[in-house]
């Protein structure tokens, strides 16, 4: 099995209001990749946010007493409105220490900040949130590039998160339209044809991981058409990727 990863190039610099199902339509066509039956499209969470006006001036941002706290904390310095943006997008927090703020979001990733950014913003005084309903927001993409090339090409918004155990930022899937985000194996042998009792594949997170590859924050990359994958049509939410809070040892 070969896999391919066609990055898109030509997306404008995305602003609050723009039609970003159209932006990325024209993006594919204009790059004369040719969609085929089985590819995927990647989608970078920021354009996802800006477009859909999911940003925060800071100018209008006063930070609790609490906030202020948390950014005097750790070592270097932290703006207090930034932190304030981050804990009203948090339901809980996980972990605040050594100027790491790991939190479980409004919507339940668990993940640093909240997923607030300053990278690639509107304006270097604007940070972006995460998606209202990052499956909401595929499945628009979803159903407009179905309507424009008659193909169901699946949908997948990814955003870079940290992990326990290991170093280093990994694409995820955090939204996820037209396949199942998860592929149970279970009904497989392995080689000597012994049954894979617990394998169940984070499909959607893989299919991230791989797009990131060519979708570096500075490349100007922000969509990449993943062909030769393998994966379940269906539709799953990338919500599903969230462990349930009593199978999860690390909350």
């Amino acid at each position: 099995m070969t896999i391919a990863l066609i990055p898109i190039p030509g997306l404008p610099l995305v602003r609050p209001g723009m039609d970003l199902p159209r932006l990325l339509g024209d993006a594919i066509e204009a790059a004369r990749v040719g969609l085929k039956d089985g590819d995927l499209l990647v989608v970078c969470q920021k354009v996802v946010s800006k477009a859909e006006g999911a940003i925060v001036p800071l100018a209008d941002v006063e930070p609790s007493p609490l906030a202020r706290t948390i950014a005097a904390q750790g070592e270097g310095e932290r703006d207090p409105r930034v932190i304030e943006v981050v804990l009203r997008q948090t339901k809980r927090i996980v972990r605040n220490d050594r100027g790491h703020l790991i939190v479980e979001t409004v919507d339940g990733w668990v993940c640093a900040n909240a997923g607030v950014d300053q990278s690639n913003g509107v304006d270097d005084v604007t940070v972006t949130l995460l998606p209202e309903d990052a499956d909401r927001s595929a499945e628009r993409i979803h159903s407009a590039l179905q309507a424009r090339t008659r193909m169901a090409i699946p949908v997948v918004i990814s955003d870079s998160f940290g992990r326990p155990w290991r170093e280093g930022l990994v694409d995820v899937a955090i939204g996820c339209a037209g396949l199942d985000p998860l592929s149970d194996l279970s009904d497989e042998g392995d080689l000597h044809g012994r049954p894979l009792r617990h394998t169940v594949l984070a499909v959607a997170d893989q299919v991230a991981a791989a797009a990131g590859l060519v979708m570096r924050k500075g490349s100007g990359v922000a969509a990449v058409i993943v062909r030769g994958a393998q994966y379940r049509v269906g539709r799953g939410r990338a919500r599903q990727l969230v462990r349930a809070a009593e199978f999860d040892l690390f909350r």
